[in-house]
């Protein structure tokens, strides 16, 4: 396995790195650190060029430090500065180059302690790229784990979703870790039944139909755990869920996605800020 992981020297960036260091020992992973320097592009005015060799230093001295760190927990990773307009376009060429299996970035520091705030980098990365991108949830360089101990996909409940299960599965064959399979239902699209008791019981009936369709899709595949969570809404599921900060959730791209693109959509987005682990958003099968 190879990642990339995208850095800015902020402690956005430290989650990031904190997250790659955590796959890396996990799944045996190489990694190569990217910093991307904006181009500065020549205005006619003396000394353009310098200025531009002198971002480039100064973004080696940080890049450096985050190979440090891995290099604290065990991970052997390459350094790299790359000079470009978009930090998200660069990242995503590079990775392509070295054939990654994930590109791992922190997200926005503006939210709440624990889940997911989407900055204008990672909203990039999660509306274009061809490889699965891998999220740590602001402050989880403060206290990483070992090891990732279990990988848990996030099952669709409508037709048409992509189902990142299949991806999920080789992620989690990689290392031997546990795996389950997760249908998260709320009733906020089933106000034509009249009780919560008719309710409750179509959510839960439907998630264990597509638990049982995602497990007859793969007969290969390992154990797996099925998990139904339910509430009113989306968030109210996901609070009667406990996440550890050594559990991966994997979620799929909207079925407006092209092939072959992660692209968030509203129920990721919403998942995304709901959850305090490492998310995984995969791009949509062809």
């Amino acid at each position: 396995m190879h990642l990339t992981v995208g850095y800015l020297a902020t402690p956005t960036g430290n989650d990031g790195v904190a997250l790659a260091g955590v796959l890396a020992n996990t799944f045996d992973a190489t990694v190569d650190v990217v910093l991307v320097v904006r181009e500065e592009y020549p205005d006619g005015h003396p000394g353009r060029a310098e200025y531009q060799a002198l971002l480039v230093r100064k973004g080696e001295e940080w890049v450096a430090e985050a190979v440090a760190h891995l290099a604290e927990v065990g991970v052997a990773a390459t350094a790299n500065v790359l000079v470009g307009e978009s930090f998200a376009e660069s990242l995503v060429g590079f990775a392509e180059e070295k054939s990654s299996d994930l590109i791992v970035v922190g997200g926005a520091r503006d939210g709440f302690f624990g889940g997911h705030t989407i900055g204008p980098v990672t909203g990039a990365l999660l509306h274009s790229s061809p490889i699965p991108v891998a999220l740590a949830p602001r402050g989880y360089s403060e206290d990483p784990p070992e090891v990732i101990d279990s990988v848990t996909a996030a099952v669709p409940t409508k037709a048409g979703d992509d189902n990142p299960l299949p991806f999920a599965i080789t992620l989690a064959s990689a290392s031997g870790v546990s795996i389950r399979m997760l249908s998260l239902v709320s009733s906020e699209n089933l106000s034509h039944l009249v009780s919560p008791k008719e309710i409750r019981q179509a959510q839960i009936a439907a998630a264990e139909a597509n638990l049982v369709v995602a497990a007859r899709a793969l007969p290969d595949a390992p154990d797996i755990e099925s998990l139904v969570a339910d509430g009113t809404t989306l968030e109210s599921a996901l609070k009667k869920l406990n996440w550890d900060s050594s559990d991966v959730l994997v979620i799929g791209s909207s079925r407006f996605a092209a092939p072959k693109r992660v692209f968030l959509g509203s129920t990721a987005a919403r998942i995304l800020a709901g959850v305090d682990a490492p998310v995984v958003v995969v791009p949509r099968a062809e």
